[in-house]
C-alpha cells in the first residue's frame, strides 16, 4: 500500500514540475480551506470550542474572502471553471454560516475590528504553504499588520480632555496601599490553578450561594426623595468600607447602574470610567443625573467634540472605545466600571484588548482603584468565559492568580489534589468581590411590578430625519398660532403665551389628514422604526441575562426588524401577530412557554395585549409606546398575573431628545390620574384622543417658550 502511495505521488510531481508556487490547483487552496471548516464543524458539534477552533475559524473566513475576490478577478479562469470555485466556495462559507448560527460569538470574529493574534498569523502562513502558495512579504505584512497601527490613525483627544490635561499636568501615581511584592514558597506556586480555578466553579451545586458577605445597610437614603432597595445598600456599604473589586451579576430590574454609581461615590473613585453598549449610555447619563447629582457626567459619543473634559463621569460605549483608548489611559481615573461585562468575554476581540489596556493603566497609577464588572450573565457559553473579567479586576493575569487571590488560596493549605481544595477556591474567589442575587431572592425589596425606562439616542441619518421633522411640525404649529393670533377679532389680549389658543391650535393639528406633511403619528411610527433595532439588542441582552422575554411592538415592521435581529445573533424566538390562524398562534404560545430554547416571543401590542398567559417570563420590553396607559397595563398584565411568582420588570424603550420622552411622561401622569380618580384601579378614564392632543399642546408650548 505504502509503495502505491509512494508511485502514485511520484507520478504526479512532473505535472507540477515549473509550476509557479501560487498556483492554486486542484490541491490548492480551496481543499485546505474545506478540511479546515470541516474540524472547526466538528468541534462545535461536539461542543469542544477551542481557543485554536476559533482561531481556525477566523482565519478560515479571512482566507475564504480573500480567495473569492481573487477569483472573481482572475482572467485566465473562463465561466465554467470561476463558476465552479466560486460554488465550492459558497460551500465552505455556509459551514461558517451555520456554525455562527450554533454559537453566535463566531460572529465577532467576523467584524471589521476583530484582531488577528500571532497564533491566526501563522495559521495563515501555514495553510497557504500547505496550498502551495508563494507568501507574499507584501500580502503578508498586511494581514499582519498590527491592529495598533491601524487603530492610531482612528484615535483623537478632544479638545476639552486636552484643556483638562493642561489644567492640572501632574497626575501622581497613588501608591499609599501599595503591598510589598513577597516571595513565593509555597508548594501552590509550582501548580497551574487557573484551570483548576475555573473548574471549583464549574463543579458546584447549583444551591451553592455565589455572594461574598456584604454587611447591613447603613442607610437606605439616596439624593432627593430617591430610597435605595435594602439589597442595594449592602453593596454601597462595603464599597464605603473599602471593598474595591465587583463582579456584580445581579439580575435584570435589581438596580446595578444605581449600586456602581452610589459605590464610586462612597469610595471617592473620580474621576469614574464608565464602558457600556451603546443602547444604554443615554441611560447611564440619565441616572447618573439622577443619583450622584453633585458628579457631572458626560457621554462620548463619536470623536468627543461636545464632551465634558472636566466631568467626574465619562461614559463610553464599546463599539467608539479605540478612538479614545490613547487618552483614556493618560487621564487619571481612580474607577471604572464595565457594563454588560460578559461583551470581553473574547480576550482576542479588540474591544476586549481595549478594555483590559485601560484597567491595567488605571491599577498602574492607582494602588486600590474601584472596579465593578457588571453583568446578568457572568458565563455565556462556558466557563472560561469568566476568564477576562476576573483580568479586568485585576484577580488573576493571563497565566495565574495574582496576590491577593494567591494569598487566599494558600491560606487554605490545600492544593487541586486535595477533594476540599475546590469549594475553598470557589469560596476564595467570591470573597474578592462576586454578587449575585436574583429577583426572587430580594422580590421582598423591590415592587411586584414597576417600568423602568431605558433611554436611546438615535443616531444618524435616521434620528437626523426624526429630529427635523419633528422641527418642522413644531414650526407649522408656531405659524399656525401666529395666524391665529394675528387674525383674531375680538381684542382680546394675553401676556405672555395663550393656553387656551395653544390647545385650539394643537386640535386642528390633530384634525389635520393632509398626508403630504408629517402629522404626530407619523412621526411616533417613524421613532418606533427607528427604535427598533436598539430595543432588539436590549431585549437580545436580557434574555441572555435571564431566560424568557416577552417584546411588544405596535407596528410589523418593528417586529420584522426585531425578528431579524434576534435571527442574526442566534436568539430563538416565537411570534404572535395578528394575522395568525388560532392554530398556528397556539403553536407559537406554546413555543415559546414549554421550549426552554425559545427564548423570546414577539408580539403585537393590539393582537396580544388581551387574552394570553405568559407569566413563564418575568421581563416586557415595550419597544413602541401606546396612546393610552391602559394598552401599556394590558401588555405588562400578560406577564403580571396569577401564578407569577417573580417581580416583573417593563423595560420601555424611549428615545432621548424627541416626542417620545414627553408622550412618555403623558402616559405615566395620566395613569397616575386615573389611578387616583378610579381608588386605585388600572383603568385608564383618558382616552388615546385626549393623550394625542396634550402631545400636540406640549410640542407648541416647548417651541413658543424657546423663541
Amino acid at each position: 500500500m505504502a509503495r502505491s502511495s509512494q508511485r502514485r505521488q511520484g507520478a504526479r510531481r512532473p505535472a507540477t514540475q515549473g509550476r509557479p508556487r501560487n498556483n492554486r490547483s486542484e490541491g490548492g487552496l480551496i481543499p485546505q480551506l474545506a478540511r479546515a471548516v470541516r474540524e472547526v464543524e466538528a468541534a462545535v458539534e461536539r461542543g469542544r470550542i477551542a481557543a485554536s477552533t476559533r482561531t481556525k475559524y477566523q482565519v478560515v473566513a479571512l482566507l475564504v474572502r480573500e480567495e473569492r475576490g481573487r477569483i472573481k478577478t482572475d482572467e485566465t479562469l473562463n465561466d465554467s471553471r470561476r463558476a465552479d470555485q466560486l460554488r465550492r466556495l459558497d460551500g465552505i462559507a455556509t459551514i461558517l454560516a451555520t456554525t455562527a448560527a450554533r454559537d453566535s460569538s463566531f460572529f465577532q470574529l467576523l467584524a471589521e475590528d476583530a484582531r488577528i493574534d500571532d497564533d491566526a498569523r501563522a495559521l495563515l502562513r501555514s495553510i497557504r504553504e500547505a496550498a502551495n502558495l508563494e507568501v507574499e512579504p507584501e500580502a503578508e505584512e498586511l494581514q499582519a499588520a498590527p491592529v495598533a497601527t491601524i487603530e492610531s490613525e482612528r484615535r483623537v483627544v478632544p479638545q476639552a480632555v486636552v484643556a483638562r490635561q493642561l489644567a492640572n499636568p501632574f497626575l501622581a501615581p497613588d501608591f499609599s496601599a501599595a503591598r510589598a511584592n513577597k516571595p513565593r514558597g509555597s508548594e501552590l506556586a509550582r501548580w497551574e490553578l487557573l484551570g483548576p480555578l475555573f473548574r471549583a466553579f464549574e463543579q458546584a451545586d447549583g444551591g451553592t450561594p455565589a455572594c461574598m458577605p456584604l454587611p447591613e445597610a447603613v442607610s437606605l437614603q439616596a439624593p432627593g426623595d430617591l430610597e435605595l432597595m435594602p439589597h442595594q445598600a449592602k453593596l454601597i456599604a462595603s464599597a464605603a468600607a473599602g471593598h474595591r473589586t465587583f463582579l456584580l451579576a445581579d439580575e435584570p430590574g435589581l438596580g446595578k447602574t444605581a449600586q456602581a454609581l452610589l459605590a464610586a461615590q462612597a469610595a471617592k473613585a473620580y474621576p469614574l470610567l464608565v464602558v457600556v453598549p451603546n443602547v444604554v449610555k443615554t441611560n447611564w447619563a440619565r441616572e447618573a443625573e439622577r443619583w450622584t447629582p453633585k458628579h457631572p457626567a458626560t457621554v462620548i459619543h463619536g470623536d468627543g467634540e461636545s464632551i465634558d473634559g472636566f466631568a467626574d463621569i465619562i461614559i463610553v460605549n464599546y463599539e467608539v472605545l479605540d478612538r479614545h483608548v490613547g487618552w483614556l489611559q493618560a487621564l487619571g481615573f481612580r474607577g471604572m466600571v464595565v457594563d454588560e461585562a460578559h461583551f470581553i468575554k473574547n480576550k482576542s476581540s479588540q474591544r476586549s484588548q481595549h478594555v483590559l489596556e485601560v484597567a491595567e493603566s488605571i491599577r498602574k497609577r492607582t494602588a486600590r482603584p474601584l472596579l465593578m464588572a457588571l453583568t446578568g450573565t457572568p458565563l455565556i457559553n462556558d466557563i472560561d468565559d469568566f476568564r477576562a473579567i476576573w483580568q479586568f479586576l485585576g484577580w488573576i493575569d493571563d497565566k495565574k492568580p495574582l496576590a491577593t487571590l494567591m494569598d487566599s488560596l494558600e491560606e487554605n493549605g490545600l492544593t487541586p489534589l486535595d477533594p476540599g481544595f475546590f469549594p475553598a477556591a470557589r469560596r476564595s474567589v467570591i470573597d474578592l468581590g462576586i454578587v449575585r442575587r436574583r429577583k426572587v431572592d430580594v422580590a421582598a425589596d423591590i415592587p411586584a411590578r414597576r417600568i423602568a425606562d431605558i433611554p436611546v439616542e438615535l443616531d444618524g441619518e435616521a434620528g437626523r430625519s426624526i429630529r427635523e421633522a419633528e422641527a418642522e411640525l413644531a414650526r407649522r404649529l408656531v405659524a399656525r398660532y401666529d395666524s391665529a393670533l394675528a387674525t383674531r377679532h375680538s381684542g382680546q389680549t394675553v401676556e405672555g403665551i395663550d393656553h387656551e389658543l395653544v390647545r385650539r391650535v394643537a386640535g386642528w393639528e390633530r384634525e389635520d389628514t393632509d398626508e403630504s406633511t408629517e402629522n404626530v403619528f407619523g412621526l411616533m411610527r417613524r421613532i418606533g422604526q427607528a427604535k427598533a433595532g436598539l430595543a432588539a439588542d436590549y431585549t437580545a441582552q436580557l434574555a441572555r441575562n435571564v431566560g424568557k422575554v416577552v417584546f411588544f411592538a405596535k407596528h410589523i415592521d418593528v417586529m420584522d426588524t426585531a425578528e431579524k435581529t434576534f435571527a442574526k445573533q442566534g436568539i430563538r424566538y416565537s411570534s404572535i401577530r395578528g394575522d395568525q390562524t388560532p392554530k398556528v398562534r397556539e403553536k407559537n404560545i406554546d413555543a415559546f412557554i414549554n421550549d426552554p430554547g425559545v427564548a423570546v416571543v414577539v408580539c403585537s401590542l393590539t393582537a396580544a395585549g388581551v387574552g394570553l398567559n405568559l407569566q413563564v417570563a418575568s421581563n416586557v420590553v415595550l419597544a413602541e409606546l401606546s396612546w393610552t396607559a391602559a394598552e401599556q397595563t394590558q401588555a405588562i398584565d400578560r406577564v403580571h398575573r396569577i401564578g407569577q411568582s417573580d417581580p416583573v420588570t417593563a423595560w420601555r424603550v424611549i428615545a432621548a431628545q424627541t416626542v417620545d420622552t414627553r408622550i412618555a411622561e403623558l402616559i405615566d401622569s395620566k395613569a397616575g390620574l386615573a389611578a387616583r380618580a378610579l381608588d386605585g384601579s388600572d383603568t385608564d378614564v383618558v382616552s388615546s384622543v385626549d393623550l394625542q392632543l396634550e402631545a400636540l399642546v406640549a410640542l407648541l408650548t416647548a417651541a413658543l417658550e424657546a423663541r
